[in-house]
């Protein structure tokens, strides 16, 4: 079996069966990721030019195996921070995939002017032994969490408090600058090792706002004298499946429960509109994220590591 690695197709036909192709094997690796042929594509043409970004799979024998995405941390504001994300099917390990997914993304950022490489890995023996054995340092971790919508209870839905109003993500449909501020405050609060500032709106509006996978119709938001103070941006794949983009709090309004109040309330909706289950992630050293969403009922389905190789 000779297995090769090319960047996903150009061509109509072929390139419809490569996301296809895509989208499976990041569902057979990482069922909390929600992926389908539409979602692959459209994260593909629309990238931001700066970030390099480029999709690289893997193939034995005309099947995809394998994939990897691949590109430069563009909104951070350190420069040359590059990332590869690996997965091969877990039915396909031990073929050479992996390790020649690998060498091309890293030979691609090099190229790029990128100086590290940051990799999500898979918290079990064999994937760790793989990074460590390609020189790969262990960082922080981040767990995957799954609740089940379909047989689970959860918490009743909830009043808002006095002056605050719960409203449908619909709401912003026509003007979402108010809900880009507030993603951009909260991300540059979130945990990780590569910094980031969102600063381009249209970028936001076109890559975020407008993915296919997002549901403004499930999206909550807490209105605090009209402005967005809270909220949660879930994506749906139109299988049953729910998960929680972002969820955050404007930092003037933290400690009042609002994470909480958005969360159950686009919970709840997303289960009257059919979906049987829901994913979340959470940095491992984020403890009141991860008290909400075990209060919700979430438990932990897995665990990636992150991983860091400098390639100067």
């Amino acid at each position: 079996m000779t297995v090769i690695v090319r960047a996903l197709s150009s061509d109509a036909p072929a390139a419809a069966a490569d996301d296809a192709g895509f989208a499976s094997v990041r569902r057979a690796c990482v069922p909390a990721m929600l992926a389908t042929p539409e979602s692959v594509a459209f994260d593909r043409a629309h990238a931001h030019p700066d970030s390099r970004y480029r999709q690289l799979v893997a193939e034995a024998d005309g099947e995809i195996i394998g994939t990897a995405q691949v590109g430069v941390a563009h909104d951070s504001p350190e420069p040359g921070q590059g990332f590869a994300n690996v997965y091969v099917h877990p039915r396909r390990l031990g073929a050479g995939a992996g390790t020649l997914l690998l060498r091309t993304a890293e030979e691609y950022l090099a190229g790029e002017g990128a100086n590290a490489v940051y990799s999500w890995v898979l918290d079990d023996p064999a994937n760790l032994a793989f990074a460590a054995r390609r020189g790969y340092r262990a960082s922080r971790r981040a767990h995957f969490l799954r609740l089940d919508l379909a047989h689970g209870t959860l918490p009743p839905r909830q009043a808002p408090p006095a002056g605050v109003e719960l409203v449908s993500g619909s709401v912003f449909a026509q003007d979402p600058r108010p809900l880009f501020a507030l993603d951009a405050e909260t991300v540059a609060d979130e945990p990780s090792d590569v910094a980031a500032e969102f600063t381009d709106y249209e970028h936001w509006l076109a890559e975020t706002w407008r993915h296919p996978l997002v549901s403004h119709e499930l999206t909550s938001v807490a209105l605090v004298d009209g402005r967005p103070a809270a909220f949660t941006l879930p994506r749906t794949d139109g299988a049953g499946r729910y998960g929680s983009g972002m969820t955050g709090t404007a930092r003037a309004h933290r400690g009042r429960g609002l994470a909480k109040l958005v969360k159950n309330d686009s919970l709840h909706r997303a289960r009257a509109a059919g979906c049987t289950e829901a994913f979340t992630g959470n940095d491992a050293g984020n403890e009141p994220m991860l008290a909400i969403n075990r209060w919700f009922g979430y438990e932990i389905c897995g665990t990636e590591v992150r991983h860091v190789r400098d390639l100067t």
